[in-house]
């Protein structure tokens, strides 16, 4: 049975002050999950922050983006390396809002993956569709897309050593969540795809839904036999409501 992951990604939001009570309201909670893996990914100037409050913790700490570049003269950028030397296990790769706002393509997202495996760190691949791709019928042709770039770049056992995160676009920060009928769906043509190359890829993959999960809806959506777990926006800035989301994983594989 794969361990489910429940990570939160807190995008460009927080302070130094909330962040320190965040974080340590989530450490306060996390000693009493069993069974889930628990990520927290931060801003970046927060990082060093989260590394020390998550120091001896059960919680990883994780962050929203790294460089296809090895260190050098590129402004702004984030060297896999500086991630790794601040103690992030997980980095996430290809979210919707680094695809809408900042340009980037499957080509992109494939070699951020690569070279977060490069350098020991377990990428989480965003994969999702648009509203308006969903109501086109083409749901399955954007996520095997964006699932097939890492795999035409890397190889499938390239997914041996990452995490993909179902993402509808519609469902992200708009309160709609993809019902659990709806979301199966999906994770289930994700690893059928996978499995088409690799059963046993496929088997031990992680495939987490983010879209609006909150407590109210996460035991529904964890009950699904392909869902493990969930990548969480919003609900991940309330230690309580993460937690709860948290709790609902734990119980699912109970």
């Amino acid at each position: 049975m794969r361990q489910p992951l429940v990570a939160g990604n807190w995008k460009m939001n927080g302070s130094l002050g909330g962040s320190s009570e965040l974080l340590a309201g989530v450490v306060a909670g996390a000693g009493a999950i069993e069974r889930c893996g628990i990520a927290v990914c931060p801003p970046f100037p927060y990082l060093a922050l989260a590394a020390e409050a998550l120091r001896g913790s059960k919680v990883a700490l994780g962050a929203q983006d790294l460089s296809i570049h090895e260190p050098g003269a590129y402004t702004g950028e984030v060297a896999g390396s500086m991630l790794k030397g601040f103690g992030c296990t997980y980095v996430i790769v290809g979210h919707s809002e680094r695809r809408q706002y900042h340009g980037e393509d499957d080509l992109l997202v494939a070699r951020k993956y690569a070279r977060a495996v490069e350098y020991g760190l377990t990428p989480i691949l965003c994969v999702g569709e648009t509203l308006e791709q969903r109501e086109r019928g083409e749901t399955e042709r954007v996520v095997a897309a964006h699932v097939d770039g890492v795999i035409n770049l890397s190889g499938v056992d390239a997914f041996r050593h990452g995490v993909i995160a179902y993402e509808p676009v519609w469902a992200i920060g708009t309160g709609v969540t993809a019902t659990p009928d709806q979301a199966q769906e999906v994770h289930a043509f994700i690893r059928a795809r996978i499995a088409a190359k690799s059963p046993e890829v496929a088997d031990g993959l992680q495939i987490l839904y983010g879209g609006s999960m909150k407590p109210g809806n996460a035991a529904e959506l964890m009950a699904q036999p392909d869902i493990d777990g969930g990548l969480i926006g919003g609900a991940s800035l309330v230690a309580d409501d993460f937690l709860a989301i948290c709790r609902a994983a734990d119980a699912a594989v109970s």
